[in-house]
């Protein structure tokens, strides 16, 4: 194992990354917040709050609230009046979601009020929906069949989808229930592990951009096997961050893969030299001639 694969925290890659649930941990997705110098407070419950120094951007982070909305931020205009856009996360969204999600708010903010609190083109607001959306059709994920005031997109396998409501919409109930401008969704139908998020009207097209870019990212996500939901794990593909060592071979494995040895030469007879008689001393000798 490297020291790369140390450094990241799961055992499996997850794929694809609208399937790898949350991690549990809210530190990544406040961390580009906190270093511009937001304000972090605390309840009694182990709630939350991170406040911008002119208090128009607040951020709860609510493992205790009254619902599964775990991460909710709001942006005002005016900070004792009402919020100007909010957008919410459930606590089974992937935290990598929301960490692109404040890494953009983030850079706005750092960019001015024009940018954090830009609305959309109020003359066409459908236009500037399409930038949010064109990563996910450039992605693969193909739009539904139309339905009046709905402009819906899925993926080819059915696991997470848009959906993008048209005309007027009650900004309150945008602000307190899944019936908002923007609503985005992943995992099983039926379940804790199935994840949404929401963004209100006047949320600023980037912000809602960089979500979309996020869910639709082909990269994996690395988690803890035994972390993940059942449900994920059925329909989630999972590879090992360390791929596993190759098996110890068995004896017959050894034996198919030796080589094979020529068979050793036999013993052949080999003529040597002898003090033993020869066949030919056996015969009997010729007759001399008489000398004359």
């Amino acid at each position: 194992m490297t020291d790369l694969d140390l450094d990241i925290d799961g055992d499996v890659y997850v794929f694809p990354r609208y399937l790898a649930g949350t991690t549990g941990i809210g530190d990544p997705a406040l961390e580009p917040l906190m270093q511009l110098g937001w304000e972090l407070t605390h309840d009694d419950l182990g709630n939350a709050y991170l406040n911008a120094p002119d208090h128009k951007v607040r951020l709860g982070f609510l493992p205790e609230g009254d619902d599964d909305g775990l991460w909710r931020i709001n942006a005002y205009v005016d900070r004792f009046g009402p919020p100007a856009w909010g957008v919410s996360f459930n606590d089974s969204c992937p935290t990598e979601f929301v960490a692109a999600f404040t890494r953009a708010l983030a850079q706005a903010y750092q960019d001015g009020a024009d940018r954090y609190l830009a609305q959309p083109d109020p003359t066409d607001p459908e236009l500037a929906a399409f930038n949010a959306v064109a990563p996910l059709i450039n992605r693969g994920w193909q739009i539904q069949h139309p339905r009046w005031g709905v402009m819906e997109l899925q993926t080819p396998d059915g696991m997470a989808g848009l959906e993008y409501a048209t005309g007027r919409l009650d900004a309150e109930r945008e602000l307190t229930t899944l019936e908002a401008r923007w609503y985005m969704w992943g995992g099983p139908k039926n379940g804790y592990a199935r994840w949404y998020a929401t963004a209100s009207t006047n949320t600023p097209t980037p912000l809602v951009k960089a979500i979309t870019q996020s869910v639709s990212d082909p990269a994996p996500l690395p988690r803890w096997k035994d972390f993940l939901s059942r449900g994920l794990r059925d329909h989630a593909q999972l590879v090992p961050v360390t791929p596993p060592p190759p098996p110890v071979p068995t004896p017959l494995d050894v034996h198919r893969t030796a080589p094979r040895r020529r068979p050793a030469l036999t013993t052949r007879s080999v003529p040597r030299w002898s003090t033993t008689t020869t066949p030919s001393a056996l015969l009997p000798a010729r007759p001399s001639s008489p000398r004359r």
